[in-house]
């Protein structure tokens, strides 16, 4: 299973990055998906996620209204759209699949947000 990340960068703060997460070696549209944030020396939290179908989308309270996540089953890709940036989302984003059981992180993409 590998769960390639992209699309980090830097960017000033207002700003927005769209982040993409392709899935191989699993059947994605089993799997629900998302993303999870690790800013520097901190420990990793959830940033949002998506359900299989992407009927159903969740998010933090940090993001709200600023991020969109998102998927397409027959690219096996889920996507984060972050708008209004801001320097505190500066860290790792990692994507992730889950299935009751099973659960695979990517290797994360660094997102630099500049005030």
């Amino acid at each position: 299973v590998q769960l390639q990340a992209s699309g980090g960068g830097l960017v000033q703060a207002g700003g927005s990055l769209k982040l993409s997460c392709e899935a191989s070696g699993v059947t994605f549209s089993t799997y629900g998906m998302g993303w999870f944030h690790q800013a520097p020396g901190k420990e990793r939290e959830f940033a949002a996620g998506i359900s299989r179908t992407g009927g159903n989308t969740y998010n933090a309270d940090s993001v709200k209204g600023r991020f969109t996540v998102s998927r397409d089953n027959a690219k096996n890709t889920v996507y984060l759209q972050m708008n209004s940036l801001k320097p505190e989302d500066t860290g790792v984003y990692y994507c992730f699949a889950t299935l009751p059981g099973s659960n695979y992180w990517g290797q994360g993409t660094l997102v630099t947000v500049s005030s």
